[in-house]
């Protein structure tokens, strides 16, 4: 575990931005690794834009939102991926829930290692991407 955080917070991405990086001051070593890690996922599937908000971190294809890191935990990275209907069908969402009034649908995804940024994950994350588009 520790050389997985000495590896990936010895080159912090360089896409972040001063208010990104403001919000992420002071957050725990590890999970700025994930958070690291995480982004490594999305060159292959097209450029994006990070955003922060006073509560999180907002990651956007240009021009929809298609994640939010809600939280960054001691040992952890939960993320919210929208979707316009439910996908129940998966291993990697501990929470899917609609957005009252709305017909979004937040699918609840907490990384707690690397290799949890898996296939499925992938997957779900180029669903977002395209479906946001």
């Amino acid at each position: 575990m520790t050389e997985f955080i000495y590896a990936m917070t010895s080159q912090l991405l360089p896409h972040r931005d001063p208010e990104v990086q403001a919000f992420l001051a002071g957050k725990p070593a590890y999970s700025l690794a994930l958070l690291d890690h995480f982004l490594e996922a999305f060159p292959g599937l097209g450029p994006v834009t990070l955003h922060a908000t006073k509560t999180m971190i907002g990651i956007s294809n240009g021009i929809h939102p298609i994640a939010w890191i809600t939280q960054l935990g001691k040992q952890f990275l939960h993320v919210v991926l929208p979707f316009p209907e439910p996908h129940t069908d998966n291993l990697c969402f501990q929470k899917i829930a609609q957005v009252p009034g709305q017909q979004q649908y937040n699918h609840h995804l907490r990384l707690l290692h690397p290799d949890d940024i898996n296939e499925e994950v992938i997957r779900f994350l180029r669903l977002a991407y395209e479906s946001r588009g």
